[in-house]
C-alpha cells in the first residue's frame, strides 16, 4: 500500500490578493520570507471599488517598490468644498501644497483595479512569491493551543481538486466576509449604525463643469459627495433615505438625476454608467486579530465608513505593520513574543480611525433643523481662519499608543508611535532621494551627534543602518536666516529631531525611541541603549544580532 503523501508546508499563507493581501506579500518577500496567495478571482476584481489613499499609504507603496507606478495613474486631489442641499458653498479647504509629511501628495485619487494590477505586476519580480487564482479557501485549522503549523484546506475551482497544506503563518485577508475570522473564533464589534448608500462610477469623455476637488453635500435629507477620480472618471455616493429602496435609484433617469447638479450642459450619451452599487457604510472592528499564526488584516479586522479615505489604507498599515515582525520571527531574528505588538498597535490605531470617520460624517452630514442651521453658520467663519485648511486636510492617521515598540514621550523629542517625515536627502552623488530610500527596509538611526559605545552596540545587535546629520548652522548665508544649512531636507528632519541627537525607527518608519542631544562634541545615546533593555530581547533574539551595522557616511548628509 502506497502511503499518503504529506502535506507541503510553506512559510506563509495570504489568503486574499486585494491591495491588503498582495501589500503583505511583497512585504514579506522584501524581507526574505516566501509567501503562497491564494486568490479566488483570477484577474484583478474589474470594478472601481476605492478611490483615494494618503501620502502615508503612497509611502507603504514605496516600501513595496511602485511608488513611481503608481504616481502615473494617480490624481492629486486639490482640497475639499463643504455644500448645503441647494449646492452653496458653505467652507473650501485648499491644500497649498501637493506634497505632504511623507513626500507624496497628501490625497491621491485613483482606479483600484490599476492598482491591484500593480501589486500583480511586481510579484514577477519576486521568485518567492507564488499567486495562485481560481482557489476557494474551504478551511483554516489552527493547532489547538495556537502553535504551528496551520492547516489550510483549499480546493481548485479549475480543476476541482481538493488540496491541504501547512504554514508557519497565516495572513487572512479575505474581506468583510472572511472565512479566517471566523476560524479563529473572532467576531464584528459595532461602533456605530450602518448606514445605505448608493454608490455610482461614470465615466465621460467631456469634462464636467464642476469644482475640481471633492464635494460634500452636508444635507441630512440627502448627505451626498462628489469626486474626481481620474481624466475621465467620477464617483458619486449618496445616502439613502429612511424606507428609501435601493431599486428606486438605479433607473438610469433617477441616476441622471440625482447627477444633474453636477453635469449641466453635459449630453447624457456622454455619461456611460460604469457600476452602481450599495453599500451598508459600516463601523466594525473585530475583537480578536490573532490565534497563534492565524493574523486578520483588511477588512478582515475593521470596516470604516468613507467620509475620511481611509478604508483601504488601514489594511495596507496593517500589512505594513505585520510584515516585519513576522519576518524577524520566522526568519529567527526575533522572539515570537514580537508578534504579540501587532493587534495591541493595529487595533487601537483602527478603532481611532473609524471614531473618527463616524464623527466627521455625523458633523457633515447628520443632524436636524437645529443642527443644520448651526453648520450653515458656523463652517463659513470657520474655513477663513488661518491654518484651518491643513489642519482640516492633514493626514489622519493618529500616533501608536504606548507600547514595548513604543517608547516613552520626552519633552522636544518626536513622539515615539509616530511616523517620520520624508524629505530629500541627497546621496554620495547629491542627488535628492526620498528618505527611505536611503534607510532601507530594516531599523534605522538618524543621528546628529556621535553614537556611544552602548548606543553604537544596540545599532549592530538590529543591524540598523545609521544616517548621520550635520545640524545645520542658524545663519548660514544664502538660507535667508532660516537655519536650513546647505539642504533643506536635512534641515527640516534636524529640526523635526529637536533636542533628540538620536532618533530610532523601526523598519515601518516609526518612531521607536530617541537620545537625549548631548552638548557640542559628546557622544549620545547611553539614555535610550538604556531603555532598550526592556524591548531589545524581542527584536533581536537569535541570528542577525551580531553582524557589522551599515552606516551611511557623514558626507552624504552633510547639513552644514
Amino acid at each position: 500500500m502506497t502511503a499518503a503523501l504529506a502535506p507541503e508546508r510553506v512559510p506563509v499563507v495570504v489568503i486574499g490578493a486585494g491591495p491588503t493581501g498582495l501589500t503583505a506579500a511583497t512585504l514579506l518577500a522584501r524581507h526574505g520570507v516566501p509567501a503562497l496567495v491564494l486568490e479566488r478571482h483570477r484577474a484583478p476584481y474589474p470594478l472601481p471599488r476605492a478611490v483615494h489613499l494618503d501620502d502615508e499609504v503612497h509611502r507603504i507603496l514605496q516600501a513595496v517598490g511602485i511608488h513611481e507606478a503608481f504616481s502615473e495613474i494617480t490624481r492629486p486631489a486639490r482640497g475639499m468644498r463643504l455644500l448645503d442641499g441647494s449646492h452653496r458653498v458653505l467652507a473650501e479647504f485648499l491644500r497649498d501644497s501637493p506634497y505632504g509629511w511623507h513626500g507624496f501628495p497628501q490625497a491621491n485619487m485613483f482606479d483600484q483595479p490599476e492598482l491591484e494590477q500593480l501589486l500583480r505586476d511586481t510579484l514577477t519580480k519576486h521568485a518567492s512569491i507564488t499567486l495562485r487564482g481560481g482557489i476557494e479557501v474551504t478551511a483554516v485549522t489552527p493547532p489547538p493551543h495556537g502553535g504551528v503549523p496551520v492547516e489550510v484546506s483549499f480546493r481548485d475551482e479549475g480543476t476541482g481538486v481538493s488540496h491541504r497544506l501547512l504554514a508557519d503563518a497565516v495572513l487572512g485577508c479575505d474581506g468583510a466576509g472572511s472565512l479566517v475570522r471566523a476560524s479563529i473564533g473572532s467576531r464584528m464589534q459595532d461602533l456605530a449604525s450602518h448606514q445605505q448608500w448608493l454608490v455610482v462610477d461614470i465615466r465621460c469623455r467631456v469634462p464636467l463643469p464642476a469644482w475640481d476637488g471633492v464635494h460634500q453635500i452636508c444635507d441630512p435629507g440627502r448627505a451626498a459627495t462628489y469626486m474626481r477620480v481620474g481624466e475621465d472618471r467620477y464617483r458619486w455616493e449618496f445616502r439613502l433615505r429612511t424606507g428609501e429602496q435601493p431599486e428606486e435609484l438605479t433607473d438610469r433617469g433617477r441616476l441622471l438625476e440625482l447627477i444633474a447638479p453636477w453635469t449641466p450642459g453635459v449630453p447624457e450619451d456622454e455619461l456611460h454608467v460604469l457600476r452602481t452599487a450599495f453599500y451598508t457604510f459600516r463601523a466594525q472592528v473585530a475583537d480578536r486579530w490573532r490565534k497563534g499564526r492565524v493574523f486578520l488584516l483588511g477588512d478582515a479586522a475593521h470596516l470604516t465608513p468613507p467620509f475620511i479615505g481611509q478604508g483601504m489604507g488601514a489594511g495596507m498599515r496593517d500589512a505594513h505593520n505585520l510584515a516585519w515582525k513576522l519576518a524577524r520571527v520566522l526568519t529567527g531574528r526575533a522572539s515570537g513574543a514580537l508578534l504579540d505588538t501587532y493587534q495591541a498597535e493595529r487595533r487601537c490605531h483602527a478603532r481611532q480611525l473609524i471614531r473618527t470617520a463616524v464623527g466627521v460624517g455625523a458633523v457633515m452630514t447628520g443632524g436636524g433643523t437645529g443642527t443644520v442651521l448651526a453648520r450653515n453658520a458656523v463652517l463659513p467663519a470657520l474655513s477663513r481662519l488661518p491654518g484651518v485648511s491643513g489642519l482640516v486636510l492633514s493626514a489622519v492617521s493618529p500616533p501608536l499608543r504606548s507600547g514595548p515598540l513604543v517608547g516613552f514621550r520626552r519633552p522636544g523629542h518626536p513622539r515615539p508611535g509616530t511616523v517620520c517625515p520624508q524629505p530629500l536627502i541627497p546621496d554620495a552623488d547629491g542627488t535628492p532621494r526620498l528618505l527611505d530610500d536611503l534607510l532601507g527596509e530594516n531599523f534605522a538611526l538618524l543621528a546628529t551627534a556621535p553614537l556611544s559605545p552602548a548606543l553604537d552596540a544596540l545599532v549592530r545587535a538590529l543591524d540598523a543602518r545609521v544616517l548621520h546629520l550635520h545640524h545645520p548652522r542658524r545663519h548660514q548665508p544664502g538660507t535667508g536666516g532660516q537655519g536650513h544649512g546647505a539642504d533643506p531636507g536635512i534641515g527640516a528632519l534636524v529640526r523635526w529631531m529637536g533636542r533628540a541627537g538620536a532618533v530610532l525607527l523601526r523598519p515601518d518608519r516609526v518612531v521607536l525611541a530617541t537620545a537625549t542631544r548631548p552638548r557640542t562634541g559628546r557622544a549620545c545615546g547611553d539614555d535610550l541603549a538604556a531603555a532598550a533593555a526592556a524591548w531589545a530581547p524581542m527584536v533581536c533574539s537569535g541570528a542577525g544580532t551580531t553582524g557589522s551595522a551599515p552606516a551611511v557616511p557623514t558626507h552624504l548628509c552633510d547639513g552644514g
